[in-house]
């Protein structure tokens, strides 16, 4: 099962293009994902709408976009061809990490072309003086996107999908040139890291890292959104503490030789679609400058690292990562381990 994603700026002509390619690339189906926003203006509160500026600032849109390609791709097979602008990069990786996680290949491209082009077809789209409210914010929209579009361009996006300058294509001649790169493999399967979802509670281990000057490693996941600590689930039979020693050494390439010190044990209740379970932090202890030199990550399942001050950390950390961080710094102050339900300590 495969899915291509075809990206790019509002008035690259995604979507026509899409309907061209449906018709090159056998058992192959369309699935726009502006059916999902369109429903969730029938299903979510006015109240929680306003609240974000795009439907795709909603976790559930983009929950839902993975869910349904998943879904669909079960009751079908073959091919899903979904032409979405996706110009956040943590976007992007919650979504193509979650199809990853469901062993399902994405090819990434994007309809590149020049900006004037784009501006030229914003710009006639709908002539007539006279045009309806929503026509004029739907121009209005592609206009503001542009920036962002050309940010994401000199960021992450000409690096991560593989460009066709559809600038003097008709969506026909865009979509065979297309067909004939995924044909080829000239359009490679995304390099992202494949975590199956859980089915069950889970057991987790991470590991704190902290510089000479007492800041703490935080590591940027590809699959999933928010920061992280260096870590993750302990396998059947194995000790939490050598687990995290073992994804340090595999996420950051540090080989501690001493099992590290428990700082808190955490309990994550199951909110729904997440099963929850035990997250341990322990206290890898500080590295010298040359040991922090030496950090490199694996590629496809990492994309950053940095240290950061306890402040800093709360800008990156979803809220009860942050809590559980922070009660961690705590215990390592007082030189003893904490219980935590959801990130408050009990007892």
């Amino acid at each position: 099962m495969t899915v291509v994603w075809i990206n790019g700026a509002f008035g690259a002509g995604k979507t026509t293009t899409a309907r061209e390619l449906i018709e090159l690339i056998p058992n192959s189906t369309l699935f726009d994902p502006e059916v999902i926003g369109g429903a969730l203006a029938h299903l979510l509160p006015p109240k929680r709408l306003a609240e974000v500026g795009d439907f795709q600032d909603l976790p559930i849109w983009r929950r839902l976009v993975t869910d349904t390609a998943a879904a669909m791709l079960a009751e079908l097979g073959g091919t899903l061809v979904v032409p979405m602008t996706l110009l956040r990069q943590e976007y992007r990786d919650e979504i193509f990490g979650g199809l990853a996680a469901r062993r399902i290949a994405v090819r990434h491209v994007l309809l590149a072309p020049a900006e004037t082009i784009l501006r030229e077809r914003i710009a006639d789209r709908g002539i007539p003086e006279d045009l309806p409210d929503g026509e004029l914010r739907v121009r209005q929209w592609s206009y503001d996107h542009i920036e962002p579009y050309r940010a994401a361009l000199a960021a992450w996006l000409t690096a991560d999908a593989h460009p066709i300058d559809t600038g003097a294509l008709t969506p026909y001649e865009a979509a065979a040139r297309i067909a004939e790169a995924v044909g080829t493999g000239a359009v490679p399967v995304c390099d992202i890291v494949q975590t199956p979802e859980p089915t069950a509670e889970t057991l987790a281990a991470g590991v704190l890292l902290f510089d000479e000057q007492d800041r703490v490693l935080l590591v940027d996941p590809t699959y999933k959104p928010g920061w992280e600590f260096p870590g993750g689930v302990v396998e059947p039979g194995e000790a939490p503490a050598r687990a995290g020693m073992r994804e340090v050494a595999e996420e950051t390439g540090i080989r501690l030789a001493d099992v590290p010190a428990l700082l808190v044990v955490d309990w994550e209740s199951p909110v729904p679609p997440g099963y929850g379970g035990l997250r341990l932090l322990f206290d890898g202890g500080r590295l010298d400058s040359a040991d922090a030199a030496r950090v490199l990550l694996p590629g496809p399942e990492l994309r950053d690292w940095r240290f950061v001050s306890e402040d800093e950390a709360a800008g990156l950390l979803p809220p009860v990562r942050y809590e559980r961080l922070r009660w961690a710094l705590r215990a390592r102050e007082r030189g003893a381990a904490l219980y935590l339900e959801a990130g408050t300590p009990v007892g």
